[in-house]
């Protein structure tokens, strides 16, 4: 990404300002508005810009409107329009930060993703919701080496938290307390929550074999894990590694899947948090309940999973008479 340019200030008489190191720390700060997956697509957007730019002999700072309507209509074939639209973001955001406007809704740019997104279409692909059924299909995959308590813990407490991949590899001992009633877990900052407010989540207990809390409190037991990382990886010796990380996450619920005889490919670390929000519309939990779990800003986002639960309530091709 691009570096802030050093501010045009006036000061008082006698008075300095490392002016160079404020646009420094004021670049850090406006970067630290962003979570760490966004800078970093981010900067990887840009760089293909401007390096696209370079190669076509075209600026890229500032750029025309005409050179990024170019750029996005250059890649219609080669990329979604849901990547186009993060790269229009990061085009953007390097201007701002750069000192130069950049008006996304200039006719030569506006017009140019309409087109695209007629052309093309905007249904994203979302990972199959790993429902209850087929949650218990991948937990009794699960043995009792350290590696099948872990992954039994790891999906039941990501399902029951409805927790995103990053929310689930950042958890810490400290954050979850184990009370009579089951788990109280604190997300210190999660994708909903860029300002690091923080927020409080309840697990309850459920007295089966598929409890998250007795799950939780089995693997911490049987890995002796007493601080630090919740979740971490186990190499072919049986010995605890570092924090897993995001794409680890995925790599365990896909392998799992492909053990329980589904389609590896049609999961990823979203199938838990999908799997909650498609099993409690099925089981009838109301709109504004699953979205406190979710914590789901967007209504539009949690009434899809409840049109994906509600899918088969009904099975009309055999109703009239097929």
């Amino acid at each position: 990404m691009t570096t802030l340019p050093v501010p045009a200030v006036e000061t008082a008489p006698g008075t300095t300002l490392d002016l160079e190191a404020l646009a420094a720390r004021a670049a850090g700060l406006a970067e630290g508005a962003r979570a760490d997956a966004t800078r970093k697509a981010y900067r990887s957007d840009w760089r293909h810009f401007a390096g696209w730019c370079a190669g076509h002999g075209l600026v890229d700072l500032p750029a025309m409107p005409s050179t990024v309507g170019l750029y996005l209509a250059a890649h219609e074939t080669l990329l979604s329009i849901a990547t186009l639209t993060r790269r229009l973001s990061a085009i953007a955001v390097a201007h701002r930060m750069a000192g130069h406007p950049m008006d996304t809704r200039h006719p030569a740019i506006r017009d140019v993703m309409r087109g695209l997104r007629r052309a093309n279409g905007v249904a994203q692909g979302h990972a199959e919701a790993l429902t209850v059924p087929l949650l218990r299909r991948l937990l009794a995959t699960c043995g009792d080496r350290l590696l099948d308590q872990r992954d039994r813990a790891l999906l039941l407490v990501a399902f029951g938290a409805a927790l995103r991949r990053s929310e689930l590899v950042a958890l810490e001992v400290a954050d979850i307390a184990v009370v009579p009633d089951g788990l109280r877990i604190a997300i210190r900052r999660s994708k909903g929550d860029q300002e690091g407010e923080g927020v409080v989540i309840a697990v309850g207990r459920t007295g089966s074999e598929t409890c998250p809390a007795a799950a939780y409190t089995t693997w911490l037991g049987a890995a002796g894990i007493m601080d630090g990382a919740v979740f971490r990886g186990i190499n072919r010796h049986g010995q605890l590694g570092r924090r897993l990380s995001t794409d680890a996450i995925a790599e365990i619920v896909q392998k799992r899947a492909a053990a329980a005889g589904l389609e590896a490919g049609l999961f990823s670390g979203h199938s838990m948090r999908a799997g909650f929000a498609t099993s409690a519309a099925q089981a009838g939990v109301e709109e504004r309940l699953i979205m406190r779990q979710t914590r789901h800003r967007s209504a539009a986002t949690v009434r899809r999973y409840i049109r994906d639960g509600q899918l088969f309530d009904r099975n009309l091709a055999q109703e009239i008479g097929l």
